[in-house]
């Protein structure tokens, strides 16, 4: 967590906010405002709406944990096409080009789009991508790789 935060902040720069979604006992001693989802056991859809409730920023930039690959310079460029796109959501793009949407920008305008789909119990986020109309970025090959067990950690600290 702290790794992808740091990552986050350096993309983003020592002015932006830089929040985490989660239980504020676990992720409290990380230097990081700590949100709880606003509708508990939602999965990331929840983590989203709490976000996107919360801000006052027109573009917010999500990022999953568990992706430690994640490179700053790669996430400057999602939030600089953001800047300059109409779209309202900008995804990280993998190789087949698939959409990861816990690696991607959303506009404030998302937001009504996405409470609908969790107060519809709608909860992927894969199936609700298409509906904000994303725009790609792609991302290099092992940046989107997920790391979720104490032993994949252990393999990613020995690269």
């Amino acid at each position: 967590m702290e790794h992808v935060a740091g990552i986050v902040r350096e993309a983003l720069g020592a002015s932006a906010e830089v929040a985490i979604l989660g239980d504020p006992e676990c992720y409290r001693d990380l230097g990081y405002p700590v949100h709880p989802d606003q509708v508990p056991n939602c999965g990331p859809l929840g983590g989203i709406v709490t976000a996107l409730s919360l801000t006052k920023s027109e573009w917010n930039l999500v990022v999953a944990c568990d992706m430690p690959m994640l490179a700053a310079s790669s996430l400057r460029v999602l939030v600089e096409r953001a800047l300059e796109s109409g779209a309202q959501c900008l995804a990280a793009s993998g190789p087949q080009g698939e959409l990861e949407p816990l690696c991607a920008v959303y506009h404030s305008r998302c937001l009504a789009a996405l409470d609908r789909a969790l107060r519809d119990k709608r909860l992927k986020m894969k199936d609700l991508l298409p509906e904000l109309q994303p725009e790609p970025v792609a991302f290099p090959p092992a940046a989107l790789a997920n790391v979720n067990t104490p032993e994949e950690w252990m393999q990613f600290q020995l690269r």
